[in-house]
């Protein structure tokens, strides 16, 4: 089975989810998503007038997708990487910036966002959460006693009989 290539969780995702909320309100996005490179949601946020998001893990899958197939032209054109990829539309942009080698800011926002905006205040939080993540590389991984693997399984046994 693939699993995220990032485990993000306490400290660490709630300080991600703080500035990925700072990055919505100082832009105007509708949603804003950290995606792993295997197309994973890691953390995402939306405005709370925005309509009903798309799927989210599709557009992860997607936007993951597209980030490997862009790295391979810039590979092709000689360039270590592109860092960012913009997708406009009649009605809405896609704007996705990479943090670092490990996960891709998503943003999507409709016409009356300001592109420049949104590439300003993205430069600022990416280094930030991109710190978040480096942290991460160096943390241990998350170690579970027998005894929690049993009470687990006695749970979902008393709840799926």
């Amino acid at each position: 089975m693939i699993e995220p290539s990032l485990a993000l969780y306490g400290d660490a995702f709630e300080r991600v989810d703080r500035h990925l909320e700072e990055l919505l309100g100082a832009t105007g996005v509708r949603y804003c998503l950290l995606v792993d490179r295997k197309g994973f949601v890691l953390s995402h946020k939306e405005a709370l007038w925005a309509p009903r998001p798309p799927a989210l893990d599709s557009v992860a899958t997607l936007v993951a997708s597209n980030a490997a197939a862009t790295a391979a032209l810039a590979n092709m054109l000689g360039e270590r990487t592109f860092s960012e990829q913009i997708h406009q539309g009649e009605n809405g942009t896609l704007y996705v910036e990479s943090v670092g080698d490990q996960a891709l800011l998503t943003l999507i926002f409709d016409a009356s966002v300001p592109l420049g905006r949104v590439k300003v205040q993205t430069k600022k939080i990416i280094t930030q959460v991109a710190a978040i993540l480096a942290e991460l590389q160096d943390a241990p991984p998350v170690q579970f006693s027998e005894d929690f693997s049993k009470g687990a399984s006695a749970l979902l046994d008393d709840l799926l009989g």
